[in-house]
């Protein structure tokens, strides 16, 4: 019996994906519930299982069509049996190099991180992706780069790493080939620029600065690490202290947990009485922000967990739009990569975020002497036609005395 597969309801306000590949072919045996097909959403990759067990029968649709919720997609024969390919004698070097159960776990584990088709070919052809050079930009791994991995698997040679891209025919002004990569932009890479634009475009934008002695963070963190995890099996890093300063900030100035809403001329500012924190985090197709719902009302382990569950799914592709729907103020943390010092963009229709950067020893004045302390510089950016300055600077300073001295979150400072 044919069962025809059809776009799932994708999250509130979103009524279309794109294709962005098969993970079955016509006549590929297919496992109910098992993912058959990525589709691309503004914000996040969602894998479309099949209802049925049975054989993948067409695809209606091609990779880059854009598609509707409801619409079919794809037909699967429900209940037949793929045909087994052909018989051939396996090469040794393939049947000595079949992975043991061990091997497979480990296999399984390293692919949970990767896009659909590299995991999907890890797993299929057993290669180990450690061992294997990434062609793709920034060095990532592809597809094809497992594939020829697999191949030199089999011939019983070294993996060797993927041919370089096609050189450009115009010869190069000087010695060497030179080459070029045509990519085209994800949705979700054209949904972030256009919102970010849309952030410059509409909003009056302004960052003002402080910076942090992150000496009693640290010394807090030091002593008491060891007790969290072992309690609430989780570690204990820096952002539950800045989510918690933060909630302190925004109930004492509303305004930041606020954003501004109608068209032109009829406008009214929405003020919450909750803070559902954006956490900015980077996933292989671009910048994601889950939300940790009601923070003010969390402690630290809830926090610490739903961002490392976060990061978890972003890397996996598993976050779902329910996650980053929503909102109130957002945390970007560029500290992780380095940076010493950023003006953040707002993430609309939200009217401030607050950016975090790395912790740097530098030379401070305490109590008229030079000492070196652990020294972080806080960005809080923010939208003019909401907060004015004076509720923007108060807002970071609460934030930077409560980083300080974490006993004013314990007593509601």
């Amino acid at each position: 019996m044919a069962t025809e597969i059809t776009v799932p309801a994708l999250g509130e306000s979103v009524t279309e994906g794109t294709i962005a590949e098969w993970l079955k072919q016509p006549g590929d045996a297919v496992a109910a519930d098992e993912p058959i097909v990525s589709l691309e959403t503004d914000k996040v990759a969602v894998d479309v299982p099949s209802p049925v067990a049975g054989v993948m029968s067409e695809h209606r649709v091609a990779v880059g069509d854009t598609v509707e919720v409801g619409a079919v997609i794809a037909v699967v024969d429900e209940g037949a049996t793929a045909s087994a390919p052909a018989s051939t004698p396996a090469p040794a070097a393939a049947k000595a190099d079949t992975p043991s159960p061990a091997a497979s776990e480990e296999l399984l584990n390293a692919a949970q991180t990767m896009s659909p088709a590299v995991r999907r070919a890890v797993l299929e052809h057993g290669v180990d992706p450690s061992t294997i050079k990434g062609s793709g930009k920034d060095g990532r791994l592809t597809k094809e780069d497992v594939l020829a991995a697999a191949e030199a698997k089999a011939k019983g040679a070294a993996p060797a790493p993927s041919p370089a891209p096609t050189p450009a025919a115009t010869p190069a002004p000087t010695g060497g080939a030179r080459g070029e990569e045509r990519v085209k932009m994800t949705r979700m890479r054209q949904t972030i620029a256009k919102r970010l634009k849309g952030a410059q475009d509409n909003a009056a934008l302004l960052t003002t600065f402080n910076d942090c002695d992150m000496s009693a963070v640290m010394a807090a963190r030091d002593k008491y690490k060891d007790l969290f995890a072992k309690k609430h099996d989780i570690r204990l890093g820096f952002m539950g202290f800045f989510a918690k300063a933060a909630c302190l900030a925004l109930k004492d100035v509303p305004s930041v947990n606020a954003y501004i809403e109608g068209p032109e001329g009829q406008q009214e500012i929405i003020y919450h009485d909750y803070v559902d924190i954006s956490v900015a985090v980077s996933a292989p197709n671009g910048l994601v922000v889950p939300v940790i719902r009601d923070a003010d009302k969390k402690g630290f382990a809830r926090i610490e967990q739903d961002i490392a569950d976060f990061g978890a799914r972003a890397k996996a592709g598993t976050l779902t739009m329910d996650d980053m729907t929503g909102g109130t103020f957002t945390i970007s943390n560029g500290g992780v990569f380095g940076s010493l010092m950023s003006t953040p963009i707002i993430n609309p229709p939200q009217s401030a975020v607050l950016g975090l950067h790395r912790i740097e020893d530098r030379p401070v004045v305490r109590n008229g002497q030079i000492v070196i302390r652990p020294m972080m510089y806080l960005a809080l950016s923010y939208d003019h036609r909401l907060i004015d300055g004076r509720e923007a600077v108060t807002a970071l300073k609460i934030i930077k005395e409560a980083i300080e001295d974490p006993t004013r979150m314990l007593i509601d400072l």
